[in-house]
């Protein structure tokens, strides 16, 4: 039986909406707040309000300079600020996280339908904790395309996806299943592997005729596959740039996975639109991704997560290593790509770490990667909704655009950990979490 898609109801504000028709609010509600950053990287609003109609936003700015129509109902969130949903660029929210026991051996013990059911809480988790829009780079079984499908009907809930399907990569390489005795997790294109020019653009078609929005590479080795180095090269100039040119001839974009400089360099020549981790950037991989407008994804949350791993025996050996190495790089890099004016967008590569904390990335961009609170702030709404091709739609506080909106507590310039603990939650005019009220299920 289909399940009830049931908004949060603030008393008088938003019934309950039926599955076959999840994105549409009701009336017009005016949310206020102690102040508003619209995402923009202006300077907050005191007073704030954002005034909703349905599934968009009609007017933003200081309460009483706004015109509100008659009948209008009101929110009043308190010492809070109100910002545009956060994106996150960087998830894999199929399957098991970091540190589960029975993660080791998940691909052998697991069935396939596995890792897309505990998508449902991973997505239900992730709107929760305020991320109104993701970027998912790779997932096994078309299982994210399951997830995106199963949102936009309304059978659960959760943020707008952006998928990618399989993740593209070398026979042996990071995007490879590897560490098993031969014959068990043989790939091929339809899986993701693919070595050669050719295969490459028999992959990047594979993948969108099933529903990819996004294409994802590996082109450098990485922390948790076995056998490779973290940096090494994977994909050669040729390779990477016959799937852009494959991706971009289907209108799709790729993000590469690159912790190496020379992969790095070797990538943003190739055109894609993003580097994934970019830990051990080099000055002159930076001023290149400057001079192209490649997106870095720094993905701090998840060297954090592989840094503990490591130092609490989870991780062992080579991949602790590359951990140890990775985690103290992704914070210098960070601080180049600022310097150097590369655009950066948040991304945690939650499902490294846990799904719904996605927030603690802007702690991090802070805290490791020296960026001012607004600065991190830009990279987790407007810059994010840049990278993904949404910024139409998505990413600032602005009328017309989808009304995607989140309340932190207090002023998160003074204090960017209040981006961790989100007490409002609109996504599409429909209000999923609010002071005092249980969350949507």
């Amino acid at each position: 039986m289909r399940l009830a898609l049931v908004a949060l109801a603030l008393p008088g504000l938003l019934a309950a909406q039926a599955p076959s028709n999840p994105t549409k609010g009701s009336g017009t509600v005016v949310l206020k707040a102690a102040r508003v950053i619209d995402g923009t990287g202006a300077p907050a609003i005191q007073n704030g309000v954002v005034v909703v109609t349905d599934d968009r936003i009609v007017a933003v700015g200081r309460a009483g300079a706004v015109s509100v129509p008659a009948g209008a109902r009101t929110v009043d969130l308190g010492n809070a600020t109100l910002l545009p949903g956060f994106i996150d660029a960087h998830t894999h929210v199929i399957g098991r996280t970091l540190g589960d026991p029975a993660g080791d051996d998940a691909a052998v013990r697991d069935v396939d339908s596995f890792g897309a059911i505990l998508g449902v809480n991973n997505v239900r988790n992730t709107l929760l904790g305020g991320f109104t829009s993701i970027r998912n780079v790779g997932a096994p079984n078309f299982d994210d395309i399951a997830v995106r499908k199963a949102i936009n009907e309304g059978w659960i809930i959760g943020p707008r996806m952006q998928t990618a399907a399989h993740s593209l990569g070398i026979t042996g390489g990071h995007c490879d299943e590897n560490g098993f005795k031969p014959g068990l997790e043989d790939g091929d294109f339809k899986t993701g592997i693919a070595d050669g020019p050719d295969q490459i653009r028999a992959a990047v078609r594979y993948q969108v005729k099933y529903g990819a929005d996004v294409i994802k590479t590996c082109a450098t080795g990485g922390v948790l596959s076995e056998g490779d180095a973290v940096g090494t090269t994977q994909y050669t100039y040729e390779e990477l740039k016959a799937m852009v040119d494959e991706a971009t001839k289907l209108e799709r974009k790729v993000a590469a996975h690159a912790h190496g400089a020379e992969g790095i360099r070797i990538a943003t020549r190739a055109g894609v639109a993003s580097i994934e981790h970019g830990s051990f950037l080099d000055e002159e991989g930076a001023r290149l991704m400057a001079e192209k407008g490649t997106f870095l994804v720094p993905t701090l949350s998840a060297g954090e997560a592989v840094e503990r791993a490591a130092k609490t025996g989870v991780l062992t050996g080579l991949r602790a290593e590359k951990a140890l190495a990775a985690a103290q790089a992704m914070r210098h890099a960070v601080r180049l790509a600022i310097a150097t004016k590369v655009p950066i967008a948040l991304g945690t590569d939650a499902g490294v770490g846990p799904h719904g904390a996605n927030g603690h990335e802007f702690t991090l961009m802070v805290e490791w990667g020296g960026m001012t609170p607004m600065q991190a702030i830009v990279a987790g709404t407007s810059n994010a909704a840049r990278l993904l091709g949404w910024d139409r739609n998505v990413g600032t506080l602005t009328a017309g655009k989808w009304a995607d909106v989140v309340a932190v507590p207090g002023d998160p310039t003074a204090d960017i950990k209040v981006m961790e603990k989100p007490v409002f939650v609109m996504k599409n005019g429909i209000v999923y979490k609010t002071p005092g009220t249980t969350p949507a299920m």
